[in-house]
């Protein structure tokens, strides 16, 4: 029974507190650290933990779909709207909605810019997920372990994507989570270029992403701090948006 506790001990500390070491945890349980990472393995075992790309541990699978499936496509768009006009008049160009299902990208929502040259919104459209600028800024909130099973039937092919194998898609992702937001240079499609962050729910893993959209021939890489910073504040939104819906339900 001791361990059956201080595993839930463990479950409920990683839901307060988002991912954790070892050490935290042997410290918030009060035992040596090999105990604690003993009891971390047993829930990863079950899918009630996880690790993520710096070997912390966080809620697994298990736990976590339950909880992302109050996220449905009608709430985030209601959570998102506000954000994406705000986004869109701050960087004059379109701005779009994406989930990630499986492999995929679909894009689910979006403002177009008014300018006359200009990127089209994709609503309803699918995609592989690393060639998309939101994508990469999901898949980069994955574990290798997670990217692995993502794409356990291997890379599918992109014609202008210079990513074909998992070692790549590993490389890229370490990138992406250094910069903190992923891109998009002509990769997608030719003539765009794409910025994109991440939308995450109270557990820190993500639910959506937000993008930008700009035509090549207009893209200046200086504007890019900014727009990073427009979106990111988007995502911020969305997400407390997300959790007001979801204590009003």
């Amino acid at each position: 029974m001791e361990s059956v506790d201080r595993a839930l001990l463990l479950i409920l500390l990683m839901k307060e507190s988002g991912p954790i070491s070892v050490k935290s945890a042997s410290e918030h349980l009060g035992v040596a650290p090999s105990t604690a990472h003993r009891l971390l393995n047993a829930l990863i075992h079950r899918g009630f933990a996880a690790q993520d790309h710096e070997r912390r541990y966080r809620l697994g699978p298990a736990l976590v779909e339950r909880h992302s499936e109050r996220y449905t496509v009608q709430a985030l768009r209601q959570a998102a709207r506000s954000a994406l006009m705000v986004l869109s008049q701050k960087v004059g160009e379109t701005v779009q909605l994406m989930v990630l299902t499986e492999g995929n990208i679909q894009f689910i929502d979006g403002i177009e810019s008014t300018k006359t040259l200009r990127v089209g919104m994709r609503v309803g459209d699918k995609m592989p997920a690393f060639v998309s600028a939101g994508g990469n800024a999901i898949l980069a909130l994955f574990s290798n372990a997670e990217l692995e099973d993502l794409y356990r039937q291997g890379i599918p092919a992109w014609p202008t994507s210079r990513i074909d194998s998992l070692k790549t898609l590993k490389r890229e992702m370490t990138k992406v989570r250094r910069a903190e937001f992923g891109s998009n240079f002509e990769e997608m499609e030719e003539g765009v270029v794409g910025l994109g962050v991440a939308v995450t729910n109270p557990d820190g893993r993500p639910v959506a992403a937000i993008t930008t959209a700009t035509p090549s021939i207009r893209f200046d890489r200086n504007n890019i701090p900014s727009h990073v910073v427009a979106l990111q504040t988007a995502a911020a939104a969305i997400s407390e948006e997300l959790q007001e819906l979801q204590q009003a339900q």
